[in-house]
Order: C-alpha cells, then sequence, then structure tokens
C-alpha cells in the first residue's frame, strides 16, 4: 500500500539527482560532455533506478535474487545522495538570498565540483557506515518489577523481532543472531514477528538456516508470533500494494518454524511451567486468519484462567497498548517499526507510535518495542541499531 504513495517521491527524487549529477560531472572535464558519456552513465544510472522494480516483479526468481542486494544498497545511496543534495540547496539558497556570498560564484565551475566532492564524499561515507552497521548486533537490557505472585522469583526473556529472513539476511546474520541470544542464557526466547521477509522462495539454504535456529538455547524454549511480512506477496523497497485479498501464510513457513524448534502462537494463550502466560497474537495489519481478523484484548484474555498469574504478550505491532493494560497484561513485547532504521526516519517513527522503541509503562503494564535485528528495504541503519533484547523480569 505504502509503495504506491512512494513511487512518485522516488521519482522526483531519480529526477532531482540525475539534474545535479549532469551539471557536476560536466563542470569536471570536457570529455564527461560528450554523448557517447552521458548517454554511458544514463543507461547506468537508469538501470540502477530500475532494480527495485527488477527485483521485486521478475518472474525469475534467480535472477531477482541477485538484483536484490543491487537494489538495496542503491536505495540506501540514493537516500543520502538525495538527502545532503537537498541540505546544500537549502543552505546556497539562504546564502544567496541573504547575499553572503556573490552570486556569480555560484554558477562558476569550481563551485560545481566543490559541490560534487562534498555531496559524493558524505554521501558514500554514511552509506558505507550504515551497510557496516547494520550487521553489527548489539544487546539492550531492561529490567521489569512484576507485581504479582509466581513461583519464579525472577525470568530472564530474550526478546528479537524483524529478522526478515529471505532476500538480505541468511545463515551469516542469523548466527550472529543466536549468538547473541544464547550469551544472554535466557530461560525463553520470544521472536516477535516477521520473521520473514514476504517469500519463502528468497531464502538460501533454508535446512543450512534451520540448523543455525536449532542451536538456540534455553530453559522454556523458543516462541513467536506473525508480523505484517510473514505472508507470501509481492513487495517493493519493503513495502507492500492495497489489496482486497486476504493474505495468509506460506505453509512452509510454519514447518521452517516447526523444523527449528519456533513454537507459533495464533492468536493462542498457554501456561508456561505453571508460572507465567505467554499470549501470541496476530498481526493488526496482516493477521493471516481465514476472516480476515484477530482476538480483541478482551478476547485474548479469556484464555487466560487463573489472572493473579503474570500475562506476557508477543504483538508484532506496538498498537492498543492501552487496551492490553486494561484487561491486565503485565508485559507487552513488540518489533515492527525498526525504530525507523536509517535517519531521519527514526524521527517519523517517533512521532507516528506511541512507543516506537524501548520501553514505556502504561498503567501496570510495560511495552518493550525492539528495533529489530534485520533490516527492511535498504540493508543499512544510520541512527539506530541492530539488536536482541534481554529483559531481566522480578516478580513479587
Amino acid at each position: 500500500m505504502i509503495a504506491v504513495y512512494l513511487s512518485p517521491i522516488y521519482i522526483l527524487s531519480i529526477i532531482y539527482i540525475i539534474r545535479h549529477f549532469y551539471r557536476m560531472t560536466t563542470a569536471f572535464s570536457q570529455v564527461l560532455r560528450k554523448k557517447w558519456f552521458i548517454a554511458t552513465i544514463s543507461i547506468i544510472f537508469l538501470f540502477f533506478a530500475s532494480t527495485p522494480v527488477l527485483a521485486s516483479f521478475l518472474p525469475d526468481l534467480y535472477i531477482r535474487k541477485l538484483i536484490r542486494p543491487l537494489s538495496t544498497y542503491w536505495l540506501g545511496c540514493l537516500l543520502y545522495l538525495a538527502l545532503f543534495l537537498l541540505i546544500f540547496d537549502v543552505i546556497l539558497y539562504i546564502l544567496k538570498k541573504a547575499k553572503i556570498i556573490r552570486l556569480k560564484f555560484f554558477a562558476t565551475r569550481k563551485f560545481y565540483i566543490a559541490k560534487g566532492v562534498c555531496v559524493l564524499s558524505l554521501a558514500a561515507a554514511v552509506s558505507i557506515y550504515g551497510f557496516i552497521h547494520a550487521t553489527d548486533i548489539k544487546t539492550t537490557t531492561y529490567n521489569v518489577d512484576i507485581e504479582k505472585s509466581c513461583k519464579l522469583d525472577t525470568l530472564k526473556i530474550a526478546l528479537v523481532s524483524d529478522l526478515h529472513l529471505g532476500y538480505s539476511i541468511g545463515i551469516a546474520h542469523t548466527q550472529k543472531m543466536v549468538d547473541a541470544v544464547n550469551a544472554m542464557d535466557p530461560d525463553i526466547v520470544v521472536f516477535a514477528g516477521d520473521f520473514f521477509d514476504n517469500s519463502y522462495d528468497s531464502i538460501e539454504e533454508p535446512d543450512e538456516v534451520i540448523e543455525v535456529l536449532k542451536g538456540i538455547k534455553s530453559r522454556y524454549g523458543t516462541y513467536a508470533c506473525w508480523g505484517n511480512h510473514d505472508v507470501s506477496e509481492t513487495i517493493l523497497v519493503g513495502f507492500t500494494f492495497r489489496t482486497e485479498e486476504n493474505k495468509t501464510q506460506d505453509e512452509r513457513m510454519y514447518e521452517f518454524l516447526k523444523k527449528a524448534n519456533i513454537n507459533i502462537l495464533r492468536d493462542e494463550t498457554i501456561l508456561i511451567d505453571d508460572s507465567f502466560y505467554l499470549c501470541g497474537r496476530l498481526d493488526s495489519q496482516k493477521p493471516g486468519s481465514e476472516n480476515g481478523s484477530r482476538l480483541t484484548p478482551v478476547e485474548l484474555m479469556k484464555q487466560v484462567k487463573d489472572h493473579t498469574k503474570p500475562v506476557i504478550v508477543m504483538d508484532h505491532q506496538p498498537r492498543q497498548l492501552q487496551e492490553l493494560a486494561d484487561v491486565g497484561v503485565d508485559i507487552d513485547l513488540s518489533g515492527h517499526t525498526h525504530d525507523g532504521q536509517i535517519f531521519p526516519g527514526n524521527i517519523l517513527t517517533d512521532i507516528m507510535w506511541e512507543n516506537s522503541c524501548g520501553m514505556i509503562q502504561k498503567d501496570n503494564m510495560y511495552s518493550i518495542v525492539t528495533s529489530g535485528v534485520g533490516v527492511y528495504g535498504p540493508f543499512m541503519r544510520v541512527g539506530t541499531d541492530a539488536e536482541v533484547v534481554e529483559v531481566n523480569v522480578k516478580f513479587a
């Protein structure tokens, strides 16, 4: 759905960049003004500009897998090329209006060369940093006190979300995630949705990935809920198109998680060790159910037989926080937002979500949202971290 709205912005960004690119490159040398050079550069530029579409709609899966990494790197670079060009143009506009610098200077060859070097250097530096930083998985720790009786004194939860296993994420990143989780020595591991990236076929060597995931160690096992990308559908730069069709999970996704010893809870609640309840909600946007809906917080809590015991909920998107708090949920574990993933996206997510990342309290309930361990769209993180979360719970 969002992809439809982003298309005009994407096209305008391409036009904006290529217009500046021609001005800056032709300022370097007379040779770069030749028609053959301009034609060659145009073809290369347009190829990269079309990679997000080719990676989504080409019928051949093998070619899509080759092009998809190019498209993610391209999108990351495009963002910061456009952003730094825009910043430079705004600053220069202010300087022109204030007459701080003579107007003749802005038409000189030296000006266009300086502008080109600065923009390309800054965009390259930030993009390279973002690509490298996205592979580095941090561990974030939160401490929670629950005023309910429990035969356990403490509970250590490893929260993971938004792996987006597929085109961009494979064995290496999954192994890093497993190592980070095991380093916590958790009592229980929960995956708060978006385990997959909309396509089971995009996973390289699924059997090997399963073996890596089977290496997760915990006292009570590993549990998961579905997210909005855990359905099979076409995506464009990480976003989907509006459709009336009720999307459901690929059966191979179920089998994959089953083989990996990961238990999916689909609007289900289980009592673990006669100590605490764990609920897994269907996604609010793409529930994947036959009727396209999910249980309300009130309906979900009807599955809890003993309300004196702690209740922990996995809900991919951090919605209905007050409603969950009102029915007696103690901890709500979520992901989805990626904390914006790349600046300035984190500014937008802070505006859009009550809790875009981190921990807040709603009455007696704790809402904990992770920035996620994987990526969607551009394979980069700037201003945010790929993380796994350690939640240390202390009971009354």
